[in-house]
């Protein structure tokens, strides 16, 4: 609820700035106010319908989809109080100045529909950003009821502050006013960029920098005024992961120095490219060192021949594409089985993607008994089979017979993970008392890895390829993401150097928006804004 109050009172109040600053400037120029109001309630009723248009377009889709478009919503929401808090920053002195002028422009039109749309325009930037900043906010709140409720109050005491600025009964010091503000939604705003790396990992999005870092639970402890604010206000979750600590870090610790570093502090216009050229190298030295110095890390390499118990001694895989061939070791002699590309097919073993052949075959029955007894059938199966009475069906029997062999094989980069041979005897009974034939099958492995090997192996394989993927959160996304933050800054140090080089001229002109005749009783709101 605090949250989307300071939300709905900062951009509310900027909202209302802005119209009663065309306002007072129309009651100046004794222009109408009517063309200005079309243009603020087009503008509230499209950001409204903005707003609930994206809610139940996220509610038709389905639960992964959610998460990816809550991801979006959030990532959109962050970059707009982001550019919110710096434009403020840096147009708050000119606020008034541009907006006269504008209006001035658009009145000189002697069209009412320019004012409207200026008016539009002006009041759709805040409205559009309230309604993406408070639905992101909205998603990530426990309580979405207390949230809204916190907007509306802070909507309301925005328009009433403003109104009172308008008419001269409420004095503000507007400067500190959004320096505050801004320092809190910065950190609100990177409460949001948490909720949307969770978002983006529980969508299938990001996989990397899934680590734990810190248990957060004895200072948000469930239930009680300090968790509400650190995980309800601040977004700051119980259980921070890597990649959701740095995305933080990243986002608060530029922003909240942009909001507070001291206007005395700032670089000259002719400072300003060299410093961002110093910022653009640095940031470029960093990824150079990060993608150097950081390993990039390697899977586990599993031996192409492993032991293996049963029949055989050993098999050795050599995998080509999505080919392999399998050789078997036993008792001195060495059989070959080919698993061709049909027989492949990509698997999931303990969190790792293996390569698995399985091939399925009918070979001869030449070395089963053709006649079993009932002690026969009871030592093949450990038991009488079902269907048939030692009491009635007495034996001996027919058996004829259909012997069917799976070998599998499963491997990580062309080494052994799994490999087994089965067989599977499809056996039917006829004569001996049976009043009809009856069937039944008999399995048995022949050969397989053991399966403690194979559970070793796979776990094994998946911290390998954990801390592989990892590494590359440091040896490459980083970097990338410093490097584009150095190509920013190089372009716009190249911009600001070419608006040095120009010279600025200024042309003596009438202002149409001086001197408000003596009988109209309008303020100015330019004392609101510097």
């Amino acid at each position: 609820m605090i949250a989307t109050l300071v939300i709905g009172l900062r951009e509310g109040l900027e909202a209302t700035l802005i119209v009663g600053i065309i306002a007072a400037f129309l009651r100046r120029n004794r222009a109408p106010l009517t063309p200005m109001w079309i243009g603020v309630g087009a503008a509230v009723a499209l950001s409204i319908a903005v707003g609930f248009g994206l809610q139940l377009v996220e509610q038709a889709l389905p639960q992964a989809e959610q998460e990816g478009m809550e991801t979006v919503i959030g990532a959109v929401a962050v970059v707009f109080v982001t550019g919110m808090i710096v434009w403020m920053r840096t147009h708050a002195r000119t606020l008034s100045k541009d907006l006269v002028a504008s209006a001035t422009a658009a009145l000189g039109r002697g069209t009412a529909w320019a004012l409207a749309g200026m008016a539009f325009l002006a009041v759709l930037k805040e409205g559009f950003e309230t309604s993406v900043f408070l639905l992101a906010t909205f998603q990530a709140s426990a309580d979405t009821g207390s949230a809204a409720l916190g907007a509306v109050i802070g909507i309301a005491v925005a328009v009433l502050i403003g109104y009172g600025i308008y008419t001269g009964g409420v004095k503000l010091d507007l400067g500190r006013f959004f320096t505050g503000t801004g320092v809190f939604l910065v950190f609100v705003a990177g409460g949001l960029v948490l909720t949307a790396l969770r978002h983006a990992h529980e969508a299938g999005w990001l996989v990397i920098g899934q680590q734990r870092t810190v248990d957060l639970g004895w200072l948000a402890p469930n239930g009680s005024l300090r968790g509400a604010l650190v995980t309800g206000v601040l977004g700051i979750p119980a259980d921070p992961r890597v990649v959701e600590v740095l995305g933080w870090v990243l986002y608060v610790v530029p922003v909240l120095a942009i909001s507070l570093w001291p206007r005395a502090w700032r670089p000259s216009p002719q400072r300003v490219p060299r410093v961002r050229a110093v910022l653009a190298a640095a940031f470029a030295a960093t990824a150079v060192v990060l993608a150097v110095a950081v390993p990039s890390g390697s899977g586990a390499d599993l031996p192409r021949t492993v032991a293996v118990s049963g029949d055989a001694r050993s098999v050795t895989a050599s995998v080509a594409g999505d080919s392999a061939v399998l050789r078997v070791a036993s008792g001195g002699r060495e059989a070959r089985i080919t698993l061709p590309a049909s027989a492949h097919r990509r698997v999931a073993r303990a969190g790792t993607i293996a390569d698995q052949w399985q091939v399925t075959e009918d070979v001869p029955s030449a070395d089963r008994p053709t006649s079993l007894t009932l002690d026969q059938l009871v030592g093949l199966f450990g038991r009488v089979p079902v269907g048939v009475s030692p009491s009635t069906n007495p034996g001996p029997f027919a058996a004829d017979w259909t012997v069917r062999d799976t070998v599998t094989l499963t491997t990580v980069d062309g080494g052994v993970l799994e490999a087994s041979r089965s067989e599977r005897d499809v056996l039917t009974l006829r004569g001996g008392g049976l009043p009809a034939a009856r069937t039944t099958t008999l399995g048995r492995d022949v050969w397989a890895v053991p399966t403690a090997d194979a559970d070793r192996a796979a776990t094994a394989v998946a911290a390998a390829q954990t801390r592989a993927a990892e590494l590359r959160l440091w040896n490459a996304w980083l970097p990338l993401v410093l490097l584009v933050a150095a190509a920013a800054q190089a372009a716009l140090a190249v911009r600001d150097r070419r608006r040095v080089s120009v010279p600025t001229t200024t042309t003596p002109g009438t202002d149409p928006s001086r001197g408000p005749p003596a009988d109209v009783p309008a303020r100015s709101l330019d004392h609101a804004v510097r």
